[in-house]
Protein backbone atom coordinates (compact mmCIF):
# COMPACT_ATOMS: atom_id res chain seq x y z
CA UNK A 1 0.00 0.00 0.00
CA UNK A 2 1.46 3.15 -0.95
CA UNK A 3 1.57 5.83 2.04
CA UNK A 4 1.36 9.71 1.40
CA UNK A 5 2.41 10.38 5.44
CA UNK A 6 4.05 13.42 5.40
CA UNK A 7 3.71 14.60 1.67
CA UNK A 8 2.91 18.33 1.44
CA UNK A 9 -0.04 19.58 -0.55
CA UNK A 10 0.58 22.08 -3.44
CA UNK A 11 -3.06 23.04 -3.96
CA UNK A 12 -3.45 24.23 -7.72
CA UNK A 13 0.60 22.95 -7.99
CA UNK A 14 1.55 26.07 -7.25
CA UNK A 15 5.63 26.51 -7.71
CA UNK A 16 5.72 23.22 -8.68
CA UNK A 17 7.56 22.74 -12.30
CA UNK A 18 7.49 19.89 -14.13
CA UNK A 19 9.23 20.62 -17.06
CA UNK A 20 11.92 22.42 -18.46
CA UNK A 21 10.74 25.23 -21.29
CA UNK A 22 12.85 27.28 -23.31
CA UNK A 23 9.47 29.36 -24.86
CA UNK A 24 9.00 31.82 -22.11
CA UNK A 25 10.38 32.96 -18.88
CA UNK A 26 7.87 35.09 -16.55
CA UNK A 27 9.15 37.08 -13.50
CA UNK A 28 6.26 37.61 -11.25
CA UNK A 29 7.85 40.32 -8.94
CA UNK A 30 9.61 42.35 -11.41
CA UNK A 31 6.47 42.13 -14.08
CA UNK A 32 8.73 40.67 -16.65
CA UNK A 33 7.30 38.44 -19.88
CA UNK A 34 9.69 37.17 -22.41
CA UNK A 35 9.41 34.89 -25.62
CA UNK A 36 12.13 33.45 -26.06
CA UNK A 37 14.45 35.74 -24.41
CA UNK A 38 12.55 39.16 -25.59
CA UNK A 39 10.52 40.94 -23.76
CA UNK A 40 6.73 40.78 -24.92
CA UNK A 41 6.51 44.50 -25.41
CA UNK A 42 9.33 44.73 -27.67
CA UNK A 43 7.95 41.77 -29.89
CA UNK A 44 4.23 43.91 -29.43
CA UNK A 45 5.67 47.17 -30.92
CA UNK A 46 8.08 45.26 -33.66
CA UNK A 47 6.65 41.92 -34.77
CA UNK A 48 4.01 40.48 -36.49
CA UNK A 49 1.84 37.68 -35.37
CA UNK A 50 3.45 35.45 -37.69
CA UNK A 51 6.67 36.54 -36.59
CA UNK A 52 6.31 35.62 -33.20
CA UNK A 53 4.08 32.56 -34.39
CA UNK A 54 7.55 30.99 -35.74
CA UNK A 55 9.36 32.46 -33.11
CA UNK A 56 7.74 29.76 -30.31
CA UNK A 57 7.38 26.97 -32.85
CA UNK A 58 11.03 27.22 -34.36
CA UNK A 59 12.82 28.78 -31.84
CA UNK A 60 14.85 31.44 -33.52
CA UNK A 61 13.32 34.93 -35.76
CA UNK A 62 12.86 34.00 -39.24
CA UNK A 63 14.27 35.42 -42.22
CA UNK A 64 12.78 36.48 -44.86
CA UNK A 65 11.65 33.82 -46.96
CA UNK A 66 11.02 31.54 -43.84
CA UNK A 67 8.72 34.48 -42.54
CA UNK A 68 6.83 34.38 -45.98
CA UNK A 69 6.61 30.49 -46.31
CA UNK A 70 4.28 30.15 -43.06
CA UNK A 71 2.15 33.58 -44.08
CA UNK A 72 1.69 32.18 -47.33
CA UNK A 73 0.84 28.45 -45.62
CA UNK A 74 -1.34 30.24 -42.86
CA UNK A 75 -3.48 31.85 -45.40
CA UNK A 76 -3.64 29.10 -47.46
CA UNK A 77 -5.00 26.99 -44.56
CA UNK A 78 -7.55 29.71 -43.37
CA UNK A 79 -10.32 27.72 -44.68
CA UNK A 80 -12.53 25.20 -42.92
CA UNK A 81 -13.82 21.82 -43.84
CA UNK A 82 -17.73 22.17 -45.94
CA UNK A 83 -19.20 20.10 -42.76
CA UNK A 84 -17.39 22.42 -40.37
CA UNK A 85 -18.80 25.06 -42.07
CA UNK A 86 -22.32 23.18 -42.37
CA UNK A 87 -21.99 22.25 -37.97
CA UNK A 88 -21.80 25.64 -37.49
CA UNK A 89 -24.39 27.04 -39.05
CA UNK A 90 -26.63 24.65 -37.16
CA UNK A 91 -25.91 25.49 -33.80
CA UNK A 92 -27.75 27.84 -32.12
CA UNK A 93 -26.90 30.96 -32.34
CA UNK A 94 -26.82 31.88 -28.63
CA UNK A 95 -24.32 29.08 -28.31
CA UNK A 96 -21.26 31.03 -26.29
CA UNK A 97 -18.11 31.11 -29.14
CA UNK A 98 -15.69 28.92 -26.84
CA UNK A 99 -18.33 26.38 -26.81
CA UNK A 100 -18.59 26.75 -30.69
CA UNK A 101 -14.34 26.60 -30.93
CA UNK A 102 -14.13 23.82 -28.63
CA UNK A 103 -16.75 21.80 -30.89
CA UNK A 104 -14.70 22.45 -34.08
CA UNK A 105 -11.28 22.38 -33.39
CA UNK A 106 -12.23 18.52 -31.87
CA UNK A 107 -14.10 18.16 -35.45
CA UNK A 108 -10.77 19.42 -36.86
CA UNK A 109 -9.45 15.67 -35.82
CA UNK A 110 -12.28 14.37 -37.91
CA UNK A 111 -12.02 16.16 -41.44
CA UNK A 112 -9.27 18.56 -41.52
CA UNK A 113 -6.22 15.22 -41.13
CA UNK A 114 -7.60 13.08 -43.61
CA UNK A 115 -5.18 13.90 -46.19
CA UNK A 116 -3.04 16.71 -44.68
CA UNK A 117 0.64 15.92 -43.52
CA UNK A 118 1.26 14.34 -39.89
CA UNK A 119 3.80 17.33 -39.21
CA UNK A 120 3.15 18.95 -35.87
CA UNK A 121 4.44 22.27 -36.82
CA UNK A 122 2.47 21.65 -40.11
CA UNK A 123 -0.49 20.85 -37.94
CA UNK A 124 0.26 23.43 -35.58
CA UNK A 125 0.23 26.45 -37.89
CA UNK A 126 -3.04 25.10 -39.80
CA UNK A 127 -5.24 24.87 -36.71
CA UNK A 128 -3.75 28.27 -35.57
CA UNK A 129 -4.96 29.39 -38.95
CA UNK A 130 -8.69 28.31 -39.16
CA UNK A 131 -9.60 29.62 -35.40
CA UNK A 132 -10.15 32.86 -36.58
CA UNK A 133 -12.46 31.65 -39.07
CA UNK A 134 -14.50 29.62 -36.75
CA UNK A 135 -14.93 32.04 -34.42
CA UNK A 136 -15.86 35.34 -37.12
CA UNK A 137 -18.38 32.74 -39.29
CA UNK A 138 -20.45 31.71 -35.96
CA UNK A 139 -20.50 35.53 -34.97
CA UNK A 140 -21.38 36.89 -38.56
CA UNK A 141 -24.34 33.87 -38.63
CA UNK A 142 -26.09 33.93 -34.55
CA UNK A 143 -25.88 38.02 -36.06
CA UNK A 144 -28.13 37.37 -38.85
CA UNK A 145 -25.18 38.55 -41.29
CA UNK A 146 -23.57 36.76 -44.01
CA UNK A 147 -20.03 35.18 -43.26
CA UNK A 148 -16.78 37.04 -44.72
CA UNK A 149 -14.31 34.59 -46.72
CA UNK A 150 -10.83 35.18 -45.40
CA UNK A 151 -8.55 37.27 -47.54
CA UNK A 152 -5.36 35.87 -48.33
CA UNK A 153 -4.01 39.23 -49.04
CA UNK A 154 -4.45 40.23 -45.05
CA UNK A 155 -2.10 38.81 -42.43
CA UNK A 156 -3.55 36.47 -39.98
CA UNK A 157 -4.90 39.73 -37.25
CA UNK A 158 -5.94 42.06 -40.09
CA UNK A 159 -7.91 39.19 -41.88
CA UNK A 160 -9.40 37.97 -38.75
CA UNK A 161 -10.74 41.95 -38.00
CA UNK A 162 -12.03 41.80 -41.22
CA UNK A 163 -13.67 38.59 -41.01
CA UNK A 164 -15.66 39.70 -37.81
CA UNK A 165 -16.38 43.39 -38.96
CA UNK A 166 -16.09 43.14 -43.10
CA UNK A 167 -14.01 46.17 -43.12
CA UNK A 168 -10.67 45.88 -43.71
CA UNK A 169 -8.34 47.41 -40.92
CA UNK A 170 -6.14 50.62 -41.65
CA UNK A 171 -2.60 50.64 -40.60
CA UNK A 172 -3.17 51.71 -37.30
CA UNK A 173 -5.55 49.07 -36.55
CA UNK A 174 -3.58 46.24 -38.11
CA UNK A 175 -0.64 46.69 -36.07
CA UNK A 176 -2.91 46.99 -32.60
CA UNK A 177 -4.10 44.14 -34.10
CA UNK A 178 -0.87 42.15 -34.03
CA UNK A 179 0.26 43.45 -30.96
CA UNK A 180 -3.01 42.57 -28.88
CA UNK A 181 -2.30 38.99 -30.51
CA UNK A 182 1.58 39.08 -29.57
CA UNK A 183 0.47 40.23 -25.92
CA UNK A 184 -1.75 37.01 -25.24
CA UNK A 185 0.26 34.80 -27.53
CA UNK A 186 2.36 32.45 -24.62
CA UNK A 187 2.31 33.01 -20.78
CA UNK A 188 4.28 29.80 -19.48
CA UNK A 189 2.29 26.61 -17.73
CA UNK A 190 -1.05 28.53 -16.91
CA UNK A 191 -3.99 26.44 -16.81
CA UNK A 192 -5.15 26.00 -20.34
CA UNK A 193 -1.37 25.53 -21.73
CA UNK A 194 -1.36 22.88 -18.66
CA UNK A 195 -4.05 21.03 -19.59
CA UNK A 196 -3.64 20.50 -23.31
CA UNK A 197 0.11 19.52 -22.20
CA UNK A 198 -1.41 16.50 -19.77
CA UNK A 199 -3.62 15.52 -22.33
CA UNK A 200 -0.39 15.35 -25.17
CA UNK A 201 1.37 13.51 -22.40
CA UNK A 202 -1.02 10.17 -22.97
CA UNK A 203 0.42 10.58 -26.57
CA UNK A 204 -3.22 11.73 -27.74
CA UNK A 205 -3.21 13.94 -30.92
CA UNK A 206 -2.89 17.93 -31.15
CA UNK A 207 -6.64 18.66 -31.59
CA UNK A 208 -7.64 16.55 -28.30
CA UNK A 209 -5.45 19.13 -27.03
CA UNK A 210 -6.22 22.09 -28.00
CA UNK A 211 -9.87 21.06 -27.54
CA UNK A 212 -9.01 20.43 -23.79
CA UNK A 213 -7.10 23.70 -23.70
CA UNK A 214 -9.99 25.68 -25.09
CA UNK A 215 -12.41 24.15 -22.53
CA UNK A 216 -9.71 25.03 -19.60
CA UNK A 217 -9.93 28.74 -21.28
CA UNK A 218 -13.03 29.10 -21.26
CA UNK A 219 -13.47 29.33 -17.31
CA UNK A 220 -13.83 33.01 -16.04
CA UNK A 221 -10.99 32.63 -13.50
CA UNK A 222 -8.54 32.32 -16.45
CA UNK A 223 -9.67 33.62 -20.57
CA UNK A 224 -12.84 34.49 -19.15
CA UNK A 225 -12.21 37.76 -16.76
CA UNK A 226 -12.18 40.00 -19.71
CA UNK A 227 -15.87 39.52 -20.51
CA UNK A 228 -16.61 40.42 -16.35
CA UNK A 229 -14.32 43.47 -16.99
CA UNK A 230 -16.62 45.36 -19.24
CA UNK A 231 -20.04 44.29 -17.27
CA UNK A 232 -17.78 46.04 -13.82
CA UNK A 233 -17.36 48.88 -16.27
CA UNK A 234 -20.46 49.95 -17.46
CA UNK A 235 -22.18 48.97 -14.01
CA UNK A 236 -20.08 51.55 -12.49
CA UNK A 237 -21.03 53.82 -15.19
CA UNK A 238 -19.15 57.13 -14.53
CA UNK A 239 -15.53 57.53 -12.88
CA UNK A 240 -17.13 59.15 -9.90
CA UNK A 241 -18.60 55.80 -8.83
CA UNK A 242 -15.31 54.15 -8.83
CA UNK A 243 -14.65 54.76 -5.57
CA UNK A 244 -17.92 53.71 -3.77
CA UNK A 245 -17.70 50.47 -6.06
CA UNK A 246 -14.36 49.21 -5.06
CA UNK A 247 -15.22 50.17 -1.31
CA UNK A 248 -17.91 48.26 -1.74
CA UNK A 249 -16.43 44.92 -3.43
CA UNK A 250 -13.92 44.91 -0.93
CA UNK A 251 -16.04 45.21 2.29
CA UNK A 252 -18.32 42.35 0.36
CA UNK A 253 -14.69 40.43 -0.15
CA UNK A 254 -15.30 40.53 -3.70
CA UNK A 255 -12.93 39.89 -6.44
CA UNK A 256 -12.56 42.82 -8.39
CA UNK A 257 -11.80 42.28 -12.21
CA UNK A 258 -9.07 43.02 -14.21
CA UNK A 259 -6.48 43.09 -11.04
CA UNK A 260 -4.37 40.11 -9.35
CA UNK A 261 -2.54 37.40 -10.98
CA UNK A 262 -1.34 34.22 -9.45
CA UNK A 263 1.99 35.19 -10.69
CA UNK A 264 2.19 38.75 -11.05
CA UNK A 265 3.45 40.26 -7.47
CA UNK A 266 3.19 44.04 -9.67
CA UNK A 267 2.09 45.15 -12.78
CA UNK A 268 1.08 42.37 -15.50
CA UNK A 269 3.96 43.88 -18.28
CA UNK A 270 1.15 43.06 -20.58
CA UNK A 271 -1.47 45.61 -19.15
CA UNK A 272 1.08 48.55 -19.81
CA UNK A 273 0.93 48.11 -22.99
CA UNK A 274 -2.94 47.78 -23.53
CA UNK A 275 -3.36 50.69 -21.24
CA UNK A 276 -1.71 52.88 -23.87
CA UNK A 277 -3.37 51.23 -26.80
CA UNK A 278 -6.80 51.48 -24.78
CA UNK A 279 -6.00 55.65 -24.21
CA UNK A 280 -4.98 55.89 -27.81
CA UNK A 281 -8.25 53.83 -29.13
CA UNK A 282 -10.85 55.87 -26.53
CA UNK A 283 -9.14 59.12 -28.79
CA UNK A 284 -9.05 57.84 -32.18
CA UNK A 285 -13.06 55.77 -31.73
CA UNK A 286 -13.69 59.25 -29.73
CA UNK A 287 -15.42 57.47 -26.76
CA UNK A 288 -15.03 58.78 -23.33
CA UNK A 289 -16.90 56.47 -21.17
CA UNK A 290 -14.39 52.94 -20.74
CA UNK A 291 -10.89 54.30 -20.70
CA UNK A 292 -11.35 56.97 -18.06
CA UNK A 293 -13.81 54.38 -15.47
CA UNK A 294 -10.87 51.70 -15.94
CA UNK A 295 -7.99 54.21 -15.40
CA UNK A 296 -9.84 55.38 -12.05
CA UNK A 297 -10.21 51.52 -11.41
CA UNK A 298 -6.36 51.72 -11.53
CA UNK A 299 -5.61 54.52 -9.53
CA UNK A 300 -8.31 53.69 -6.53
CA UNK A 301 -7.39 49.59 -6.37
CA UNK A 302 -3.50 50.17 -6.67
CA UNK A 303 -3.96 52.88 -3.77
CA UNK A 304 -5.82 50.17 -1.61
CA UNK A 305 -4.51 46.63 -2.40
CA UNK A 306 -0.94 47.54 -3.76
CA UNK A 307 0.58 46.74 -0.24
CA UNK A 308 -1.13 42.86 -0.69
CA UNK A 309 0.63 42.91 -4.39
CA UNK A 310 -2.62 43.33 -6.28
CA UNK A 311 -2.06 45.20 -9.53
CA UNK A 312 -3.96 45.62 -12.70
CA UNK A 313 -3.45 42.42 -15.06
CA UNK A 314 -3.48 41.92 -19.20
CA UNK A 315 -7.57 41.90 -18.34
CA UNK A 316 -8.18 45.32 -17.55
CA UNK A 317 -7.24 46.73 -20.87
CA UNK A 318 -7.97 44.15 -22.75
CA UNK A 319 -11.83 44.26 -22.85
CA UNK A 320 -11.61 47.62 -23.42
CA UNK A 321 -9.93 47.31 -26.70
CA UNK A 322 -12.02 44.71 -27.71
CA UNK A 323 -14.81 47.20 -26.93
CA UNK A 324 -13.95 49.83 -28.89
CA UNK A 325 -12.88 48.25 -31.89
CA UNK A 326 -16.14 47.02 -31.84
CA UNK A 327 -16.02 43.24 -30.92
CA UNK A 328 -18.72 41.85 -29.37
CA UNK A 329 -18.27 40.80 -25.54
CA UNK A 330 -19.35 37.27 -26.13
CA UNK A 331 -16.09 36.80 -28.19
CA UNK A 332 -13.60 38.16 -26.26
CA UNK A 333 -12.30 35.28 -24.48
CA UNK A 334 -12.29 33.33 -28.07
CA UNK A 335 -10.08 36.17 -29.25
CA UNK A 336 -7.65 34.83 -26.25
CA UNK A 337 -7.90 31.28 -27.95
CA UNK A 338 -6.86 32.32 -31.32
CA UNK A 339 -3.66 34.29 -29.96
CA UNK A 340 -2.69 31.47 -27.17
CA UNK A 341 -3.14 28.83 -29.71
CA UNK A 342 0.53 29.64 -30.15
CA UNK A 343 1.51 28.62 -27.26
CA UNK A 344 -0.57 25.67 -26.46
CA UNK A 345 0.89 23.98 -29.51
CA UNK A 346 4.69 24.96 -28.81
CA UNK A 347 4.21 23.59 -25.65
CA UNK A 348 2.70 20.39 -26.29
CA UNK A 349 5.39 19.98 -29.31
CA UNK A 350 7.98 20.80 -26.59
CA UNK A 351 7.46 18.80 -23.87
CA UNK A 352 6.43 15.35 -26.18
CA UNK A 353 10.13 15.59 -26.97
CA UNK A 354 10.63 13.69 -24.37
CA UNK A 355 7.87 13.03 -23.16
CA UNK A 356 6.88 11.43 -20.07
CA UNK A 357 2.71 10.62 -18.73
CA UNK A 358 1.71 13.38 -16.27
CA UNK A 359 0.50 11.82 -13.50
CA UNK A 360 0.04 13.57 -9.48
CA UNK A 361 -0.70 11.70 -6.93
CA UNK A 362 -3.93 12.93 -4.30
CA UNK A 363 -3.17 13.00 -0.67
CA UNK A 364 -6.16 10.43 0.74
CA UNK A 365 -7.96 11.60 3.59
CA UNK A 366 -10.71 9.31 3.54
CA UNK A 367 -11.62 6.19 5.98
CA UNK A 368 -9.42 2.59 6.26
CA UNK A 369 -10.79 -0.68 6.38
CA UNK A 370 -14.44 0.73 6.19
CA UNK A 371 -17.24 -2.42 6.11
CA UNK A 372 -19.48 -3.05 3.76
CA UNK A 373 -22.91 -3.27 4.48
CA UNK A 374 -25.66 -5.24 2.90
CA UNK A 375 -28.23 -3.50 0.70
CA UNK A 376 -30.66 -5.06 2.59
CA UNK A 377 -29.26 -3.48 6.35
CA UNK A 378 -28.83 -0.10 5.47
CA UNK A 379 -31.50 2.62 6.78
Amino acid sequence: MTSFEGVKIFKGLENVAIAETSLSYINGEKGRLVYRGIPVEVLAEKASFEEVAFLLWFGYLPNRKELDDLIRFMADSRDIHPEIEDHIARLPNKAHPMDVLRSCVSLFGVFEDLQASHDELQRAARITAKLPTIVSYHYRLSRGMKPVPPDKTLDHASNFYYMITGEKPDEEISKLMNSILILHAEQGLNASTFTAMVIASTLSDMYSSITGAIGALKGPLHGGANEKVIDMIEEIGTPENVESYVEKALKEKRKIPGFGHRVYKTYDPRSKVLKEYARKLSLKMNDAKYFPIAEKLEKVVVEKLAHKKIFPNVDLYSGIVYKLLGFPKEIYTAIFAIARVVGWTAHVIEYTKSNKIIRPCGVYVGPMNAEYIPLEARE
